[in-house]
């Protein structure tokens, strides 16, 4: 009965008529038109500007050494193994999956989660475990499976390359370098990596052509029918909450308890944060354990109500009952309208060794 009170609340919210696939009347995009339901009290629509914490402001210097260290496998225990290995520009700031590998080829438990659009993050990883970019920042090094280093002898292979003890001391002002100042900078520097200028901002901005009638569709459907907003919601079309899908478990891992083992409460058992939609066909495998191959495994797998069996299921996974029409108008909606043209982002390559410090 709770659900049934919730969903009609949500069809309320709904009601405006949305742009329909074939009409070629110019109408205001939907995503402006409507408050997508009391669940997400954000519209979805163009990103805000990025949030900067006062202890660690932006400049110049320190995004640019920041760079430098996101590229550079000296910061691992073999020198095999950078931040941008399993976050890479190439793959929509993620890798290629289904779950990721560190040194020595360990396999990890879960997927690696896209770094582009991070800062719009209130926790990062999968279970939330990291207050800030920062703190998330110092893990991958000193985690046996990832980068396999101390932060101790981190510090003193990059203190001993004379190049960055000169960059670090003009970014920060002291000769005294610190896993901090190390963590700062990286996360200046993935404060830079945001997506935007998608056909979908444009869209929001007015320009009614630059989706196609299949994609106007699909995102009618993922502000409506798909419910997909009640997850996917504000500027990154993310809540940044947990949710449990009941996705299938795969890689080294029989079980992951997710939010739970962060919180030790059992209703987070299984509960993972929620991704953000942009450039997320860039990015395959799906969910946190990479379980699905394609936007239309995921889809076809939202459809069905998410995974079956599972007591702690999220109350919103329910049956979607989308046509095979629907479930490719909203793919194609995410495939191409979702996708980032602003070349800061998308064109980013890789720091090659002989361009950094020495």
């Amino acid at each position: 009965m709770r659900y049934l009170y919730v969903l009609a609340g949500i069809t309320l919210l709904l009601l405006p008529s949305f742009a329909l696939a074939g009409d070629n009347t110019p109408t205001p995009p939907p995503a402006t038109m409507v408050t997508t339901n009391k669940l997400g009290p954000e519209r979805i629509g163009n990103l805000p500007p990025v949030p900067v914490p006062p202890s660690n402001p932006q400049t110049s210097q320190k995004i640019l050494l920041g760079k430098q260290l996101y590229f550079d496998t000296r910061l691992s225990k073999d020198n095999t193994i950078s931040c941008a290995s399993c976050h890479s520009p190439s793959m929509g700031w993620s890798d290629a999956g289904p779950t990721s590998s560190g040194i020595n080829k360990q396999l990890g438990g879960r997927r690696s989660p896209p770094v582009s659009n991070s800062a719009y993050n209130p926790l990062q990883f999968w279970d939330g475990r990291a207050p800030s970019l920062e703190e998330q920042a110092k893990g991958p090094i000193q985690n046996p499976i990832e980068m396999g280093n101390t932060h101790l002898v981190m510090l003193r292979t990059v203190q001993d390359i004379p190049g960055y003890a000169d960059e670090f001391k003009h970014a920060f002002g002291e000769s005294n370098l610190t896993i901090d100042q190390v963590a700062d900078a990286i996360a200046a520097f993935e404060r830079t990596v945001v997506t935007t200028d998608s056909p979908f901002d444009r869209y929001v901005k007015g320009d009614i052509s630059a989706l196609t009638s299949q994609e106007k569709k699909g995102l009618e459907i993922f502000n409506g029918k798909g419910h997909c907003t009640t997850c996917h919601w504000g500027g990154n079309l993310s809540d940044g909450r947990f949710h449990n899908l009941g996705a299938p478990q795969t890689g080294p891992l029989k079980e992951d308890n997710g939010r739970y083992d962060v919180t030790k409460d059992p209703q987070d058992q299984g509960k993972f944060k929620t991704p953000t939609i942009r450039d997320v066909a860039l990015r395959a495998p799906y969910l946190h354990s990479g379980s699905d191959k394609t936007l239309e495994d995921v889809v076809e797998f939202y459809n069905k109500g998410g995974g079956k069996g599972v007591s702690s299921l999220d109350p919103m996974m329910v049956p979607l009952g989308l046509s095979k029409s629907e479930v490719k108008a909203l793919v194609a909606f995410m495939t191409r309208a979702m996708t980032s043209l602003n070349p800061e982002v998308a064109n980013v390559k890789p720091i090659p060794p002989s361009d950094l410090p020495k």
